[in-house]
């Protein structure tokens, strides 16, 4: 084997992430999820014209088994069921797009696989990222940071008092 060739160590030990644009797609599928078709559909104009987007499996509507943990930390179980869409589509002769959302919008499921397949897309994925997945992300963060305040500002501290000995 050659000696310039990089080893096992070597990979392992830089702390760049490789500068492909899968590298951050389990993040970016997860906004896309979250987000409302109006977010979704609000981005489309700016793209310009695009390729025919062919429907690989259409937005179907399903159930999921959802889990919680005993405490938040502790054993798993079923909590119950929840309704999903699952879609995949491809523009043109690129990727494979895909998604999957909670709820039946089907028209969001569509827009949600159809931009990850854009995103995928490397001429497409920097301006998707600074345009859609950016603000969503945030706009997703501060949501979340607003609902935690909002129970902790609702959080009830319970003291007992001891009478007597035992």
């Amino acid at each position: 084997m050659p000696s310039n060739l990089p080893t096992d160590l070597d990979i392992c030990m830089t702390t760049e992430l490789p500068a492909h644009p899968q590298a951050d797609r389990p993040a970016w599928l997860a906004v896309l999820a979250r987000a409302s078709q109006e977010d979704l559909a609000a981005c489309l104009p700016t793209l310009g014209p695009l390729p025919e987007v062919h429907t690989i499996r259409p937005p179907e509507v399903g159930m999921m088994m959802v889990r919680g943990r005993i405490g938040g930390t502790g054993d798993p179980f079923n909590l119950g069921e929840a309704s999903v869409v699952r879609c995949a589509v491809r523009v043109g002769e690129g990727p494979l797009g895909v998604s999957c959302t909670l709820g039946r919008d089907k028209p969001r499921a569509r827009l949600a696989a159809l931009f990850d397949a854009l995103l995928q897309d490397p001429q497409q994925h920097d301006h998707l990222q600074q345009t859609l997945i950016e603000p969503l992300a945030q706009a997703q963060r501060q949501q979340r940071q607003s609902r935690q305040q909002q129970a902790a500002d609702s959080k009830v501290e319970f003291f007992t008092l001891v009478r007597g000995e035992s």
